[in-house]
């Protein structure tokens, strides 16, 4: 596996994804988002949209997150998570923040070195940010947000396996490969 930026936001890369198999795709068509991918053989398998905060500048959001569904699961996505995270904090960002909107979304965070931070979008989206310690408290905390909703089957059995489980371990960013900026 490779993985690469593409480039910040005020360089204006953009990505077609196939919509039948991502996520998400349309939003990587925009330009006024930095993207690093995960590739496998040259093909890319998963893809992050970034930006900085509007009000506070050595924040960066990681807007967008999706992994080709032939590849979900496999721990592609927190690494990436990951990789984008090491980026900006090479790029000088002191902190990196992401919005998550289902358990296994919220785990993959988790998994790339965020921790919930308490707070919620407005349209309820759980924020996760780096750096962050990793409590158990904090980490069921967010899960008990997901445990309150109309969930679906696979969710629902998520949360009941990491009912008083520890935040999982945190994966290593891997280096960049290829030309990337």
């Amino acid at each position: 596996m490779q993985f690469e930026l593409l480039g910040w936001p005020a360089e204006g890369p953009t990505l077609a994804l196939d919509y039948r198999r991502f996520s998400y795709a349309g939003k990587f068509v925009m330009s006024s988002t930095g993207k690093a991918v995960a590739r496998e053989d040259d093909t890319v398998v998963a893809a992050v949209a970034f930006n900085e905060d509007r009000t506070d500048s050595s924040t960066l959001w990681l807007r967008y997150v999706t992994v080709r569904e032939d590849h979900r699961g496999e721990g592609i996505g927190p690494r990436l998570l990951a990789f984008a995270r090491e980026q900006a904090a090479s790029r000088g960002y002191d902190r990196v923040k992401i919005a998550v909107n289902n358990p296994f979304a919220y785990e993959a965070g988790y998994r790339a070195g965020l921790a919930f931070t308490g707070e919620t979008t407005g349209i309820a989206e759980l924020v996760l940010a780096w750096p962050a310690e990793q409590s158990v408290d904090t980490y069921q905390s967010g899960l008990d947000r997901y445990r309150e909703r109309d969930l679906s089957e696979a969710e629902t059995r998520f949360l009941t396996r990491k009912q008083h489980s520890d935040p999982p371990a945190v994966v290593d960013a891997p280096p960049a490969s290829g030309d990337g900026v």
